[in-house]
């Protein structure tokens, strides 16, 4: 009877560090990060708010305070064209469709509405962003969107093979943040299984200039997070003043090389 409750006990608390130690990421996932002629020109980016490489639980995400995209010369709100695209008591997710129409990197951030994680006991906002490069006009991939807190990428974030190495410098308000830890995750299509928890989430730490580094090992879309306690609390839904996980994140994907390539893939 007592290895029994023994048993349980240790059960009950595996189930929770299993839990806790799920990590949440805002995607905003175009279906191609590069754009080469005008058939595919037309873009569609997926919004969700969940554990990409577990492939879910999906967390409800309600509507952003801002989705823009930035080009070298304007900054352009785009929430008037968002759609939710989960179904009635599904938790929410969304869509926005854009039509490229001129070269140039185009970077699309996402701030979504503060949520509430009552099992970490903070509220959390991921400040996000994707950058995808039209008709090979690049020139601002390295810009920052202006979040609280940003990555900055070191290396272009696309046009990149398998096994590339991805640098980036974590940023809060503009200035680099030594030692800041990061939270890496592939957004899994189905075809891997992780062997044990501490597979899921990889974490790297920054260097003392707030640099880091990561060799990604598969094809597929890779969620950078970099997590830091925002300057401020705020108050959870039932009012109490609680500790704030602010995040920036910036999603990169990479190919196989010898892989032919269709004109467009999709964002899975």
């Amino acid at each position: 009877m007592q290895v029994s409750k023994t048993l349980t006990s240790f059960c009950l608390l595996s189930s929770l560090f299993s839990f806790n130690a799920n990590a949440h990421f805002q995607e905003i996932i175009p279906n191609s990060d590069i754009v080469e002629s005008a058939e595919e020109a037309s873009l569609s980016l997926d919004l969700t708010f969940t554990h990409p490489m577990e492939q879910g639980p999906v967390m409800d995400m309600v509507m952003p305070k801002v989705l823009d995209v930035i080009t070298a010369d304007k900054r352009v709100s785009l929430l008037d064209t968002l759609a939710v695209t989960s179904k009635d008591g599904e938790a929410r997710r969304y869509n926005v469709d854009y039509q490229v129409k001129k070269p140039g990197d185009h970077i699309f951030y996402v701030e979504p509405a503060p949520y509430w994680e009552p099992a970490e006991g903070v509220m959390i906002v991921h400040h996000t962003k994707v950058i995808v490069d039209a008709f090979n006009g690049e020139a601002n991939w390295d810009s920052l969107v202006g979040a609280p807190v940003e990555i900055e990428p070191l290396t272009r974030p696309y046009g990149l093979w398998t096994g590339n190495l991805f640098q980036g410098i974590v940023k809060k308000h503009g200035k680099p943040v030594p030692f800041a830890e990061v939270e890496v995750e592939w957004r899994n299509d189905g075809s891997v299984s992780v062997p044990y928890e501490s597979y899921i989430t990889q974490v790297i730490k920054a260097d003392a200039n707030g640099v880091f580094s990561y060799v990604m090992p598969k094809a597929g879309w890779w969620g950078f997070a970099a997590l830091v306690e925002a300057d401020e609390p705020m108050k959870n839904p039932e009012g109490k003043i609680v500790p704030v996980e602010e995040g920036g994140l910036i999603w990169v994907r990479t190919r196989d090389m010898g892989v032919k390539m269709g004109a467009k893939t999709g964002a899975k």
